[in-house]
């Protein structure tokens, strides 16, 4: 079994930051990619930013310039960054990332954590 953990949520105001961390524990072989995910209510989840294990990224155009997503591939943990924060960031967050098992693949969720931004 995969559990992924995030830490790092809570309210700020805008112009502010926060870092978010997601950690991964169990067995598994390997975990590639981690991304970060957000959902508001009403909406569907979209993607904001994703890392392979060999560092390449990628953002939604909405948070370009000002999150920043990275890991610790020996700790198992992702981070995001972020900074100049908005309103429109507050949301659920979610790491999302899929472990490699010994016969299969499989994509796991952590359980979400809040961030709310205040005008």
């Amino acid at each position: 079994q995969v559990q992924l953990v995030e830490s790092g949520g809570g309210l700020v105001q805008a112009g502010g930051s926060l870092r978010l961390s997601c950690a991964a524990s169990g067995s598994f072989l390997s975990i590639n990619p981690m991304r970060w995910y957000r959902q508001t209510p009403g909406k569907q989840r979209e993607l904001v930013a994703a890392i392979t294990g060999g560092g390449s990224t990628n953002y939604a155009d909405s948070v370009k310039g000002r999150f920043t997503i990275s890991r610790d591939n020996a700790k198992n943990t992702v981070y995001l960054q972020m900074n100049s924060l908005k309103p429109e960031d507050t949301a659920v967050y979610y790491c999302n990332a899929v472990a490699e098992l010994p016969t299969r693949a499989v994509l796991y969720w952590g359980q979400g954590t809040q961030v709310t931004v205040s005008s």
